[in-house]
């Protein structure tokens, strides 16, 4: 196995204790590796999330944060390391195991078909039925009004739920990707870019979207080259360079410039 002193680079930033208590953690992730042939994409990155707080994972293209988070969604099994979700040691064989544990990736292209309407984006592969045996048959009215009720407690305002997705704004439709992603009792919800095709508008009502996911308790893990929207929205942030989390920082107590730094090494962690 290879560790990160291998690699003559410094090692993870081990996850943050402090005084909060293990148990407030709701993921933990540590010593993680992950390499495609001779590229070491991971090289022993640790990161923690807390309950009810928006994560920020940060560093330049080619730091680590896709394959971390590929890792944590079940597209990628590390080759070594250990992720524990709600204090528990967990493995993902596929992002349909890690989707099982309450762990939601809503992805830069959003995964909705545009040929159907909204409720059946919500419900695809996971349709609900009615009656018994070989006489089972789509329960369309619940599945529609359990789409409309899920958009309503996010307070996102769309189209009826019959409506086509192709017929819907890029903020609309990151909304959609947004509430289909919370609304299944998802413990956490990774966001890649959320808002990075998106204009002011439509960006304030996607980012107002995530803050009600952290007020309803739900961990957010937020993707993004916006510093600007970094600081509005993050509660914490890991900051990633070559393959490693080598620095982590509470939002309220740092600033763009100092994450800047500490991306391009000019600023030790």
């Amino acid at each position: 196995m290879t560790t990160p002193d291998q690699y003559n680079e410094r090692p993870s930033v081990a996850p943050h204790t402090g005084t909060t208590a293990t148990r407030d953690f709701i993921l933990q992730a540590t010593g993680i590796t992950k390499s495609f042939g001779g590229v070491h994409a991971l090289k022993g990155a640790s990161m923690t999330m807390r309950r009810g707080e928006i994560t920020a994972l940060i560093g330049d293209n080619g730091a680590g944060k896709s394959t971390m988070v590929r890792c944590l969604s079940g597209i990628h099994r590390p080759d070594s390391g250990e992720i524990l979700l709600d204090g528990k040691p967990v493995t993902f064989e596929n992002p349909n195991a890690a989707i099982q544990q309450g762990i939601e990736t809503v992805q830069q292209n959003l995964a909705l078909v545009e040929d159907l309407t909204v409720w059946q984006n919500f419900f695809l592969g996971r349709e609900k039925t009615h009656g018994f045996g070989p006489f089972r048959t789509l329960d369309r009215k619940l599945m529609k009004q359990t789409a409309a009720d899920l958009l309503k407690n996010l307070a996102v305002n769309v189209p009826p739920v019959t409506s086509k997705v192709r017929r819907l704004s890029g903020g609309q439709r990151q909304a959609v990707a947004i509430a289909r992603a919370a609304g299944w009792g998802s413990q956490i919800v990774i966001m890649d870019e959320p808002t990075a095709a998106l204009g002011v508008q439509e960006t304030a009502r996607v980012e107002g979207v995530i803050e009600t996911l952290r007020e309803s308790g739900v961990a957010v893990l937020l993707i993004s080259h916006n510093f600007d929207q970094v600081m509005r929205l993050s509660d914490h942030v890991w900051v990633m360079r070559a393959g490693m989390a080598v620095a982590e920082r509470r939002s309220a107590e740092t600033s763009g410039d100092e994450l800047v730094a500490l991306i391009t090494g000019a600023k030790a962690a």
